[in-house]
């Protein structure tokens, strides 16, 4: 785990008093009435060096997953959620997908 990373991931800022994980630090971080429609760009510069614990094992910078993110822009908070998914697929953050890595060929 790197220590340059701008809050302690596991600490009371970082986790909110307990460990979370990937989709709910990520959403944590807006407001669902205020923030949309939201600028991807915009939003990765804000938070993209901000830790994001995807098990326990692994921390990776929001930017990092957000290289996968392909809207430009969220509608709503529902599309963030899916474009977010979708990347966390696509970049194999996630070791468990409940319909496989790859359903046509690869179950869970």
């Amino acid at each position: 785990m790197s220590n340059d990373w701008p809050v302690d991931p596991d600490g009371e800022e970082g986790s909110e008093g307990m460990r979370k994980f990937d989709m709910r630090i990520i959403a944590d971080k807006v407001d669902e009435e205020e923030d949309f429609p939201m600028d991807r760009d915009e939003f990765v510069d804000e938070y993209g060096d901000y830790p994001i614990r995807i098990n326990y094992k692994t921390i990776v910078p929001m930017s990092e997953i957000f290289e996968y993110v392909e809207p430009e822009e969220f509608e709503t908070m529902v599309d963030m959620h899916k474009a977010v998914g979708a990347a966390m697929r696509a970049g194999v953050f996630w070791d468990y997908h409940p319909q496989g890595e790859d359903p046509e060929k690869k179950h869970a």
